[in-house]
């Protein structure tokens, strides 16, 4: 007998929303950065994930690291999905899931090129405690709901760690 898995529950708009107000940080310096990101790429590691990781903060890439089976491809997706999160100071997957919420799709109503922005997880901004958003921190290579879901894990770690 075998079993099927169960599908995974699709956060709603207001989840995504409360995490985004939870994982605030103090600060974030260069080292920071660094590890955050070698924080994702154990996580990776682990689970063997073929991604790509990125950080960037006011403009900068801080981090990056490309892990056994991601390729350039990710590289491109980690730029637009960045972009989003840029352009709108939310996660890349709420952004999306905003739209999608409205009964459309980021493509078709946000009106931006979507060579150059998308609006599927896997980004999430860095948000300073009495600044805002400085940054994000993009993962690339698996499903855009765990691409996501593996970056708030990640930061909560980093956040209990602080």
């Amino acid at each position: 007998m075998t079993t099927t898995p169960k599908p995974e529950l699709t956060p709603t708009v207001e989840e995504l929303e409360a995490q985004e107000r939870r994982l605030v940080l103090g600060r974030f310096t260069h080292d920071d950065a660094w590890a955050l990101g070698s924080l994702l790429v154990e996580l990776a590691r682990e689970r063997q994930a073929p991604v790509a990781i990125d950080i960037h903060r006011a403009g900068q890439q801080l981090f990056h690291a490309a892990l056994p089976g991601s390729t350039p491809d990710n590289d491109a997706w980690i730029a637009r999905k960045r972009r989003v999160v840029e352009r709108y100071g939310s996660s890349s997957y709420l952004v999306g899931a905003r739209f999608r919420a409205k009964g459309t799709t980021f493509e078709e109503s946000s009106r931006l090129d979507p060579d150059t922005y998308a609006a599927h997880g896997g980004s999430f901004p860095i948000t300073v405690e009495g600044v805002g958003v400085v940054g994000a921190v993009t993962l690339s290579g698996l499903p855009q709901l765990q691409d996501h879901r593996l970056v708030v894990e990640a930061l909560e770690h980093f956040l209990s760690r602080a």
